[in-house]
């Protein structure tokens, strides 16, 4: 898995490097599939099946969500603006194992809102995996990622959450941002061996969505600004290991159990 996070992380940083007014969400699909074919690995998400009939499969290598978009935007040739966010979302499959990694970029001078959106959700997805490495159960975690969000006056959004990953994309367990009674229930215990894709998506006004007409893109219902940001998460007996994460993006190493997440830039 970790061979695969790795270049997921390279498709996110040649993404990342041309995030710019006047590109398209379509040039950055296709920097992501090039990345991919250079090592033979699989699109998780070109063909991903629909699971409501009579909607199509997903059509790209990437999802890419502008602004009041969520998550599972497609990527389109209309050139970002300045001042826009997109959230680029991706996944791959080497050697029969999967890594699936996120990041929301800020398209030449973001507004203060913005900016502030892109920090909080940045630092929720950081806080979640330095609290994986001295939490008991994930409702810890996710309590903890709560309550940040709403001390920043923000939103986590709920109708999506993380997931288990493995040698497919989306295992159990489901692995939400926020504490539920499900949740309770059906509590995560942290132990070695666990890989968990652990995503929060967070909003400016509101938590309610609701699906476009093309049967995949989701948008806040008040169409404020949203972001999202993902990595996977391993629990090993050495501590926390971001499979998606490069050495050199860690001030400790990949290994580190309180590993220094790349900025947005």
């Amino acid at each position: 898995m970790r061979e695969a996070g790795l270049v997921v992380a390279e498709a996110l940083d040649r993404v990342r490097a041309m995030a710019a007014p006047g590109v398209t969400t379509a040039d950055m699909a296709d920097v992501v599939a090039e990345v991919f074919r250079r090592h033979n690995a699989k699109p998780l998400f070109l063909g991903y099946p629909a699971n409501e009939k009579g909607k199509p499969p997903f059509p790209a290598v990437i999802c890419a969500s502008v602004n009041e978009q969520v998550v599972h935007g497609i990527p389109n040739r209309r050139p970002l603006r300045d001042g826009d966010i997109v959230s680029i979302d991706t996944g791959c499959s080497l050697n029969g194992w999967c890594g699936d990694s996120a990041v929301t970029l800020a398209i030449g001078t973001p507004s203060a809102e913005a900016k502030k959106l892109l920090d909080v959700t940045l630092e929720t997805l950081n806080l979640a995996i330095r609290a994986m490495g001295r939490c008991n159960y994930w409702s810890e975690v996710a309590s903890l990622m709560d309550r940040y969000v709403k001390s920043q006056g923000f939103y986590v959004v709920e109708k999506f959450v993380g997931h288990g990953i493995g040698q497919a994309m989306h295992e159990e367990p489901q692995v939400p941002n926020f504490v539920s009674k499900s949740l309770i229930k059906h509590d995560i215990k942290l132990e070695p061996g666990l890989v968990l894709a652990v995503e929060p998506m967070v909003s400016v006004g509101t938590k309610d969505v609701r699906t476009l007409s093309d049967g995949w893109t989701v948008e806040t219902k008040d169409r404020r600004p949203s972001a999202h940001f993902e990595h996977t998460v391993a629990i090993t007996h050495e501590g926390i290991r971001v499979l998606t994460l490069k050495d050199d993006d860690s001030s400790s190493g990949a290994q580190s159990p309180t590993p220094t997440i790349a900025t947005t830039a």
